[in-house]
């Protein structure tokens, strides 16, 4: 009789445990629960003007909206919204936020290189949320040749959306190194312009409005323009001398390619610059606002943030309300004049 009445109440504490776990689970560690939350945060902050998803599973991360049924109906009855805007507005061919509303735009799954545009990808994307994107992102890898993606961004055009382009100096896709044959010293010093100069007058050619950006993340060292490997906080590298080196030469590559374009008069470009919410390495050399160009070069502040990538991470760590938090602090020390996007976002599948 004992042991019936034991055994009875070790099954009820079973059950109640594990109806407690799945409460706190369901709560804490659902990809669904983050993006609800993470979209609820969003509308606190009226001056984010877009959002664009990750939609890739690179690395076994699971960050596609369709990594479970439940994920995936949850994403599309949060974007299927009228706070969401599925089109881009530009005035003077400059793209201009929306009232009252947000951009909705995504990475489509463009392969690991983020380069494979077609329409057919932007399509079935589209078709699978339910719901247009403003813009479709990829990237224009340099490789061993600076070269305009006219059949991407044609690719794009045909599909009804704006081009966003990556403009990424890498040859190699190796991470804590130098780019090989990039150097953002040459960029500098014009050894490139040629090049350069063709890629913004077939840009102009192309006749409709483009956004852009150069550089990825640039506080991220996984990338081989990060300031770790242009000298980090040393301030004796070139002109001046009060300005940490691996910042400067990243700032000043940037403003070169930006001139560049306004002397060839491709004034149909928006562009945008795009950093990490965590600077890593996490020091005060590297942090975002020193490689700002300047807000005279810049229409757009754009950022990478993301929930938890792998199962396992910390999700307190990794909390929306946080991440957006210190998203819009991370904007607002660089830059109180510029509209901001969250260009980059997304979440495993918990």
């Amino acid at each position: 009789m004992k042991q019936t009445k034991l055994n009875t109440l070790l099954i009820f504490f079973s059950i109640f445990t594990l109806n407690s776990y799945k409460k706190n689970f369901s709560l804490f560690h659902s990809k669904s629960e983050w993006l609800q939350k993470f979209f609820s945060e969003l509308k606190n902050y009226d001056d984010i003007y877009a959002i664009s998803y990750w939609h890739e599973d690179f690395d076994n991360t699971y960050l596609k909206v369709n990594s479970s049924r439940k994920s995936l109906k949850t994403f599309k009855e949060l974007i299927n919204s009228d706070d969401f805007a599925s089109s881009c507005k530009f005035e003077n061919n400059k793209l201009i936020p929306t009232s009252n509303k947000k951009y909705f735009a995504s990475f489509p799954d463009l392969c690991g290189e983020e380069d494979c545009v077609s329409e057919k990808i932007t399509n079935d994307y589209e078709n699978l949320v339910e719901k247009e994107i403003a813009w479709a992102y990829f990237s224009n890898n340099w490789n061993d040749k600076i070269e305009f993606p006219y059949d991407e961004v044609q690719a794009i055009l045909n599909t009804g959306k704006t081009p966003f382009i990556r403009m990424m100096p890498r040859s190699e896709f190796e991470e804590g190194q130098i780019d090989p044959i990039w150097n953002l010293k040459d960029i500098i010093s014009g050894k490139h312009d040629v090049a350069l100069t063709t890629w913004f007058e077939e840009a102009k050619e192309i006749n409709e409005n483009i956004i852009i950006e150069f550089g990825t993340e640039v506080n991220g060292f996984w990338f081989s323009w990060n300031g770790s490997y242009y000298g980090k906080d040393t301030k004796d590298g070139y002109r001046d001398k009060n300005y940490p080196d691996g910042e400067k030469f990243f700032r000043d590559a940037y403003r070169h390619i930006i001139n560049l374009s306004k002397e060839v008069g491709a004034n149909n470009l928006t562009w945008f610059f795009h950093f990490d919410v965590n600077n890593d390495p996490d020091e005060d050399w590297n942090d975002a606002s020193l490689y700002y160009p300047g807000d005279e070069y810049i229409d757009w502040l754009e950022i990478s943030i993301y929930g938890p990538f792998y199962r396992g991470e910390k999700y307190k760590d990794l909390k929306p309300t946080d991440l957006i938090k210190k998203t819009h602090n991370k904007f607002q020390d660089i830059s109180k004049n510029k509209p901001y996007a969250i260009l980059e976002f997304g979440v495993t599948e918990l």
